[in-house]
C-alpha cells in the first residue's frame, strides 16, 4: 500500500523511522517547490538515495581525496564513453585504479549525505512506492536508518545555524585575515581545506568541487571561519548569460530520469517532454520517451522518438535492440530484423540477439530461419535453462515450419522446467489440437487459466473449441473472459462475439462488436460487410 503526505505535517526523519520499524521495502520520493529526492529501502536498511540538483561528483570525491588520479579518472570517463551501462566506479575498479572498498565507502558517503540534505526539506510532499527497487548497474549499500537518523538530526539542528551565514551555494567568500599566520589559532581539517579556495572568486558551491568535501562539511567549516571574523561574503556568483536553455534542459533531463529511475511514469515523460521543448531533437530525451512509448504499448510513437534523434548519435546495442522491438511490434519484420543485425555487429555473442531474430522471423512466417535462430540461441546459451519466452516461440515456431512433434517437443520440455507458465500451456495446446489430439489441448488450456496469470488466449482457444462444437453460450463466457484481461486481443474474438449477439437477435451488441473489431482491423472487409448487412437490415 502507497504512503504519502505533506512534509509540512511529518519530518522526514520520521516517515524515515517508521519504515526502518516496519522492515519495509521500496522507494520513497519527496519533492520540495524546486526539486526532488528519493531514497530506496530493502527491508528497512537504506540502500541507495538520489537528490536530483545535487550532482554525481564521485570522480571529483575520488580525486580530490588521492584515492584516485586525475589520468585514472580520465581514462575511466573515456571508458565510460565506450562501455554503454557501466559506471564509473565499476570501472575503476576494474582498471585497478580502486579498491572494491574504498567505492563502497565514497558511495555510501555520497548516499548518506544525500540523506542528510533530504532531512532539512521542510516543505513538499512524499511518496512511498512499496517494493520499487533501483534500476539495474546502481551500486547499492545497507546502511541502517538508526544512525543516519541520528546524524541527521544533529546536523538539522546545525544547519538550522548555518544557513544564517551560509544560505546559499552561489555566495562568494573571501578572507578578511588569514587564521594560519596567527598563534594559538586552531582549525579544523576541513577549515584548512577551505581556506585556499576563500579568493574572492569562488562560490560556496565552486568551494565544495574543489576541496573534495561534502555540503555541510564545506558550510559548517566557512561558518566557523566567518563567526570568527577570518571570512566574509562579498557577492554572489553571477549566472553565465546565454546558459539559461542549457541550464533549464539539464533541470529537465535530471528530474526526468529521476521521475523514471522511481518509477513516477506520468511525471517522467511530463520532464522529456519539457526537455523536447528547449531542443526538439535532444537525444537523451528522445531515447527516454522512446522507451516509455515501448513500454506504454505504443511501438509507433516509440518509432517516432527514436526516428528524431540526432543523425549523429551513436547507435548503441540497447537503442538497437529496443528500436528493433517496436519495429516487430508494428509488423516492420525486414526493418526489426536489419536492427538486429546491426546490433549482432556491436555485441556478436549475446544468445539474446539470436532469440529476438528467432520471434521475428516466426512472426514473419518464416519457420525454417526461426528454427535455425532458436538453435543457434541454445547453442550459445550452454547448459543454461533457458527462459520462457524461449519455449513458448519456440513451439510456434517449429510448429510453422511443419514440424509439429519437434513443438510439442519443445512445449513438454518447457513444462518441466515450467510447469505453470501459461504461454507454453497454451501454444502447446494449440500444436496439439492441430494434430487433432482435441482432449489433450483443451486439457493445457485449462492449466494455462488456473496459472498465476491466465493468458487471454487461454479462453479464446476454449471459446473456439466450444464454438465449433455449436456451444454459442459457453464460447460467449470464454470468449467475454479473454477480452476482459486483454481488450485488443485481435479482432476474430470480436467477429464471433458479434456473430453469437446476432443469432440471439441482439442486434445492437453485434454491431458495436463488429466495430469494434474494425478499429483493431480497419482492412477488414469482412467485417465492413456484416455491419453493412446489418445496417440494411435495421433500415428495411
Amino acid at each position: 500500500m502507497a504512503i504519502e503526505g505533506s512534509l509540512a505535517d511529518v519530518s522526514l526523519a520520521d516517515i524515515c523511522g517508521l519504515l526502518a520499524m516496519g522492515r519495509k521495502t521500496g522507494c520513497l520520493t519527496m519533492t520540495d517547490t524546486s526539486n526532488f529526492g528519493y531514497i530506496f529501502f530493502e527491508n528497512g536498511k537504506v540502500i541507495y538515495a538520489s537528490v536530483l540538483n545535487r550532482p554525481d561528483r564521485l570522480g571529483e570525491l575520488l580525486v580530490k581525496n588521492q584515492a584516485i588520479t586525475r589520468d585514472d579518472l580520465s581514462a575511466a570517463m573515456e571508458q565510460q564513453g565506450r562501455h554503454e551501462g557501466k559506471r564509473l566506479g565499476e570501472i575503476l575498479v576494474e582498471m585497478g585504479s580502486l579498491a572494491q572498498e574504498d567505492l563502497e565507502q565514497y558511495i555510501s558517503v555520497q548516499i548518506e549525505e544525500a540523506v542528510y540534505l533530504l532531512f532539512t526539506w521542510v516543505e513538499g510532499s512524499f511518496h512511498f512506492k512499496p517494493d520499487a527497487m533501483p534500476e539495474e548497474g546502481f551500486f547499492l549499500v545497507s546502511i541502517n536508518p538508526d544512525a543516519l537518523l541520528m546524524e541527521g538530526a544533529r546536523r538539522v539542528d546545525e544547519w538550522s545555524l548555518i544557513e544564517k551565514r551560509v544560505s546559499s551555494m552561489d555566495l562568494i567568500f573571501a578572507l578578511k585575515r588569514d587564521p594560519r599566520t596567527e598563534e594559538g589559532v586552531e582549525l579544523t581539517d576541513a577549515q584548512r581545506r577551505v581556506i585556499p579556495l576563500l579568493d574572492g572568486e569562488r562560490s560556496v558551491e565552486d568551494i565544495v568541487e574543489e576541496s573534495g568535501l561534502v555540503e555541510f562539511d564545506t558550510a559548517k567549516a566557512l561558518y566557523g571561519l566567518i563567526l570568527a571574523d577570518f571570512a566574509e561574503s562579498v557577492g554572489r556568483k553571477a549566472s553565465q548569460g546565454g546558459a539559461g536553455d542549457a541550464k533549464q534542459l539539464a533541470e529537465h533531463l535530471r528530474l526526468g530520469l529521476a521521475f523514471y529511475r522511481s518509477g513516477m511514469v506520468e511525471d517522467s515523460v511530463g520532464e522529456f517532454r519539457k526537455a523536447l521543448q528547449v531542443d526538439a531533437h535532444q537525444p537523451q530525451a528522445r531515447l527516454r520517451l522512446a522507451m516509455l512509448s515501448l513500454k506504454a504499448g505504443r511501438p509507433q510513437e516509440a518509432i517516432v522518438h527514436f526516428d528524431e534523434m540526432p543523425d549523429d548519435t551513436p547507435m548503441t546495442y540497447g537503442i538497437l535492440r529496443n528500436r528493433a522491438l517496436a519495429l516487430e511490434r508494428l509488423g516492420r519484420y525486414d526493418e526489426a530484423l536489419a536492427a538486429l543485425s546491426q546490433a549482432g555487429n556491436l555485441h556478436p555473442d549475446d544468445p539474446a540477439l539470436q532469440l529476438a531474430q528467432g520471434i521475428v522471423f516466426f512472426k514473419a512466417g518464416n519457420g525454417p530461419a526461426a528454427i535455425r535462430a532458436m538453435e543457434q540461441y541454445r547453442e550459445k546459451l550452454g547448459s543454461e535453462t533457458p527462459p520462457p519466452m524461449f519455449y513458448a516461440y519456440a513451439v510456434l515456431a517449429a510448429g510453422v515450419a511443419g514440424r509439429v512433434d519437434k513443438a510439442v517437443e519443445f512445449g513438454r520440455e518447457g513444462l518441466k522446467n515450467y510447469p505453470e507458465e501459461g504461454a507454453i500451456l497454451v501454444n502447446t495446446g494449440a500444436v496439439l489440437e492441430h494434430k487433432g489430439e482435441e482432449e489433450a489441448a483443451q486439457a493445457y488450456y485449462e492449466r494455462a487459466t488456473k496459472s498465476e496469470n491466465p493468458p487471454p488466449q487461454a479462453y479464446k482457444a476454449m471459446g473456439d473449441q466450444v464454438f465449433r462444437r455449436g456451444d454459442s453460450k459457453g464460447a460467449r463466457a470464454h470468449y467475454e473472459r479473454a477480452v476482459k484481461i486483454d481488450g485488443r486481443l485481435g479482432e476474430d474474438v470480436y467477429v464471433k462475439l458479434g456473430d453469437i449477439a446476432l443469432e440471439d437477435s441482439r442486434n445492437d451488441e453485434a454491431s458495436a462488436f463488429w466495430r469494434r473489431a474494425l478499429e483493431l482491423n480497419p482492412h477488414n472487409d469482412e467485417i465492413q460487410e456484416k455491419l453493412e448487412q446489418l445496417g440494411a437490415k435495421a433500415g428495411g
